[in-house]
């Protein structure tokens, strides 16, 4: 029986350690720790570890999204200073939105599912489904408007 050798966080296959070190670099600017809250950053060891696995998941589109933002910071956004690094980062949300959407999702969805977060949120450390959470109510009269509208859509048959 072959033993496949344990996936180690700090370098899992699918992404180098160039591309690791802008997707930490970009966690960090996005969602830096806060001592008054009482949360890590997204960059944090934990966290990061999660961003990076999902990012190995979404394969070559990952690694395409975290070369482009390489590119946009002249080759090298992990050594650029944080100032620069935001700089770079909103620059690169705005010409390359789709590739920079994907990075910016990979990091908020995993930083928010982390219990820490979610315990400084005041909400339960766990998943949505099966038990749901509970949804103050809404004014639905503020929908009028949109159910009264035309149909914008077609029709797919």
């Amino acid at each position: 029986m072959d033993a496949t050798p344990p996936v180690s966080c700090t370098n899992p296959p699918g992404l180098s350690e160039r591309e690791q070190s802008a997707l930490r670099a970009l966690a960090g600017v996005m969602i830096p720790p806060s001592a008054q809250y009482g949360v890590p950053g997204a960059d944090d060891a934990a966290i990061f570890a999660e961003i990076v696995a999902a990012a190995a998941g979404e394969g070559d589109r990952a690694r395409d999204a975290l070369a482009r933002l390489d590119d946009s910071a002249a080759g090298g956004y992990a050594q650029l200073d944080a100032a620069r690094r935001v700089a770079v980062a909103e620059a690169f949300g705005r010409a390359m939105p789709q590739p920079a959407a994907l990075l910016f999702s990979l990091v908020a969805r995993c930083y928010y599912r982390d219990e820490r977060v979610m315990r400084a949120l005041e909400m339960e450390p766990r998943a949505p489904f099966p038990r749901g959470f509970d949804l103050e109510p809404s004014e639905l009269a503020l929908l009028e408007p949109v159910i009264a509208r035309a149909k914008v859509y077609r029709d797919a048959y």
